[in-house]
Formats: structure tokens, C-alpha cells, sequence
């Protein structure tokens, strides 16, 4: 084949391509703006929104008494060293029917006690009944949580006074203290467990940025009328074919390349918003990227490889629409391929990866990004993902090469 017939027709689809304004929009502005919304802004909002409601005084509804030290425990304010209110007491209001009160949405929670609870350990025991939505995420960080762990410190209190009757320290009760100690690499624990969104996010945008030039390039010439005159050329079927992949795996490439600047930003952003105000929810759930030299190269290697075979299997599915609506409608199940077996990886510390998974096209890249943004990187796991995918990119692209060689495909329309 000839490069510079190649070129000439690649430079022809990207010509084409660039002059729709909202796919340069989908290729670089898309990946900036909402991979750092996904990575940073939604740890962020949690942590804002579940911090809010320790800071927030919840209304919790009382049915009979309670003892005094209890109630003294829910409506105290635990401060920090400096004075800091760190998390506030609920207000304490009496209800006559727990259950309507909580769904009315009169109290976050209600508390009855169907029997006198003991003011001393060894004094006998009773139980507090909670009323709560406890599928509801607020009431379950707000009213239900606080009334939870202050219980838990009053059952405490008052079983260290009766162990100081007998003599006994509060150490007693925890004769062993489990000291947790994190050995993750420091680049899995900054990835944190939003890490499976990283090749989620890049292998559909590669497929999103593949998608505007490959089905522009074949169904939508065959709708225009423009792609016989584009064979009638002194051209190769199989230069037309080469030139269309590579102006495809431009597209798509150049979206991955913003998406990895996307993710860059948000370690940013992240630094610089955390910098004098550490989040343990933002540490937790992560998203951040950082590269090493290796990493990169591999980075690079899978994602460069994936474009490959994205761009081959939508140039082989489109060129059989016989227009442009008919081909998303051939490609549109394409993202579901991408979707799901992504979404699997957050479940990925429960499987045993084994060397098998490497060798199944894309999905196997998929595993090989999740390794290097959590540190995990092992050259041949990686070079078996990447082999696969071109393989694989080779076998769609002779598939569209027999197309483009068959009149009646070529002409459908």
C-alpha cells in the first residue's frame, strides 16, 4: 500500500470531521469538563453532603422517658480540641405515634422504650427501639447514625463504671487493639474505589470520538453519494480502507488523549482543594491519576491498541448501513459491550485475575488500564492485552476490506 494515498484519503475524513462543531465539542471539551465532574466532583459532593449532616441538629422524636444521662449524650455537641463543633447533638421533641412521625416527615427518627432502660451496668437490660427510613442514605448518615454510636458510647460508659466498682480499667473491655495498617501502593490508594471509572470513561470516549469519523467516512459518503467517486479513484480498496481506520483511530485517539488531560486536572484540582483540608470520603473514593514513565508508556500502548479495534469494528459494521441513522442503530450496542464488562471491574478485588483475561479483546486493555492506574503494572499482562487487541483489530480490519470489495455491500443504499 501507498502512505500517501492513505493520507489522502485519512486527511480527507478528518477534513470532514472537523467541520462539524459538535464533534469537536464530543472529542476535547466533553472529556475535560466531566471527567474531573465524575473523578473529584462526586467524591466532593458526598463528602459535603454526608459531612453536612454530622454538622446538622436532626430532630429525633421521643415516645415515654429515657434516662437523663442518654439524653444529655444525644443532644451534646462533640467539639474538636480547638473548640470546633465536629458533630452536633440532635433535638430531642416528644411524639405520640413514632411511626407516622418519621414517615409525615415530622422527626428524622423516634425513639420508644417499651420498658425502663438501666441507669447502671448489672441493673438489668432493655431494648430502645429506632424508628427511621433506613433506606434512605440521609437518614442513615444523619438522625440514625448519631443515635447509633451514642447508644454504643452509653452502653460503654456504663459498663466501664461497673468494671471501676470491681477494681477494673477500661481496657478490660478491649484486651487486644487492632491496629489496621495499609500496604495498597500509594498510587491504589490515591485511585481509591471510583478507580474502575478511569478505562470506563476512556474506552467510551474513544469509542464516542471513533464514532463520529467512522460513520461519517462509510454510511454517511454512501448517503451523499460521495464514496464512488472516492473508488472510481485511482485508489486500492485496501488504501481506502487503511486511510478510513487511521483517520478514525486519529479521532479516536485525540479523545483519549483529552480524557487522560481530564483525569490529570482532577488529581490537580484535587491537590489544590485538599490541600489544607484532607477528605478521608474524597481519599476513599479517589479517581486520581498519576503517571510514571512506565505506566505511561503502557497507558499509551493500551489505549493506542483499543482505538485500533474500536475504529475497525465501527468502519466493518458501518460500511453495511445504507445510511447514517442505520449505522448508529448497527453501533449503539457497542457502548454496552464497553459499559458492562467496566462496570464488573469495580467488583475486580473479589476475582482472581488470571492470565486468560489479558487475551480477550478490549476487555482485556480494560484490565490492563485498571492495573496501571492502580500501580499494579505488569509489562506482561500488558503486552498480552495490547498483542490481543491489535489481533483482533487485524481480523475486522480484512473484514472490512472484503466489504469494500463487494459491490453489493458498497452500494446497498
Amino acid at each position: 500500500m501507498r502512505p500517501d494515498f492513505i493520507w489522502q484519503v485519512a486527511s480527507r475524513d478528518l477534513l470532514s470531521t472537523l467541520r462539524d462543531r459538535r464533534t469537536l465539542i464530543s472529542t476535547v471539551l466533553i472529556p475535560l469538563l466531566l471527567i474531573p465532574l465524575f473523578t473529584l466532583g462526586l467524591p466532593l459532593l458526598l463528602g459535603r453532603l454526608i459531612g453536612g449532616q454530622a454538622q446538622e441538629r436532626q430532630k429525633v422524636g421521643v415516645v415515654g422517658m429515657l434516662p437523663e444521662s442518654l439524653r444529655a449524650a444525644l443532644t451534646r455537641d462533640e467539639r474538636a480540641p480547638d473548640g470546633r463543633v465536629t458533630r452536633t447533638g440532635v433535638e430531642l421533641v416528644p411524639v405520640k405515634n413514632p411511626r407516622a412521625a418519621v414517615q409525615s416527615g415530622e422527626v428524622d427518627a423516634a425513639l420508644r422504650a417499651p420498658t425502663a432502660l438501666p441507669t447502671r451496668a448489672g441493673d438489668g437490660s432493655g431494648t430502645l427501639e429506632i424508628y427511621a427510613k433506613l433506606g434512605n442514605l440521609r437518614a442513615q448518615t444523619g438522625a440514625f447514625a448519631k443515635v447509633q454510636s451514642t447508644v454504643e458510647a452509653y452502653n460503654r460508659e456504663l459498663a466501664v463504671q461497673r468494671l471501676g466498682t470491681l477494681g477494673l480499667g477500661p481496657q478490660t473491655l478491649t484486651p487486644v487493639t487492632l491496629a489496621p495498617i495499609d500496604v495498597s501502593p500509594e498510587q491504589e490508594r490515591r485511585s481509591g474505589q471510583l478507580a474502575f471509572l478511569i478505562p470506563l470513561l476512556m474506552l467510551n470516549f474513544i469509542l464516542t470520538g471513533a464514532m463520529a469519523t467512522a460513520l461519517d467516512a462509510t454510511a454517511g459518503e454512501k448517503e451523499r453519494g460521495t464514496l464512488e467517486s472516492l473508488l472510481v479513484s485511482p485508489v486500492r480498496r485496501s488504501e481506502v480502507v487503511a486511510g478510513k481506520l487511521l483517520a478514525t483511530t486519529v479521532t479516536a485517539l485525540t479523545t483519549a488523549c483529552f480524557s487522560v488531560l481530564g483525569f490529570l486536572l482532577s488529581g490537580v484540582l484535587a491537590r489544590a482543594a485538599l490541600a489544607g483540608e484532607p477528605s478521608d470520603l474524597t481519599q476513599a473514593f479517589g479517581g486520581q491519576l498519576t503517571l510514571t514513565p512506565g505506566s505511561a508508556l503502557a497507558l499509551l500502548g493500551a489505549m493506542v491498541s483499543a482505538a485500533l479495534l474500536i475504529s475497525a469494528v465501527l468502519i466493518a459494521l458501518s460500511i453495511y448501513a445504507r445510511s447514517y441513522k442505520e449505522a448508529q442503530t448497527y453501533v449503539t450496542p457497542l457502548s454496552l459491550v464497553i459499559i458492562f464488562p467496566a462496570v464488573m471491574l469495580q467488583f475486580s478485588d473479589f476475582l482472581t485475575l488470571s492470565g486468560g483475561l489479558y487475551t480477550i479483546p478490549l476487555f482485556g486493555s480494560m484490565v490492563a488500564l485498571l492495573d496501571t492506574v492502580r500501580g499494579n503494572l505488569t509489562a506482561t499482562h500488558v503486552l498480552t492485552a495490547i498483542a490481543a487487541n491489535l489481533i483482533g483489530a487485524l481480523l475486522m480490519g480484512l473484514w472490512a476490506l472484503r466489504s469494500f470489495g463487494r459491490e453489493e455491500v458498497i452500494f446497498r443504499n
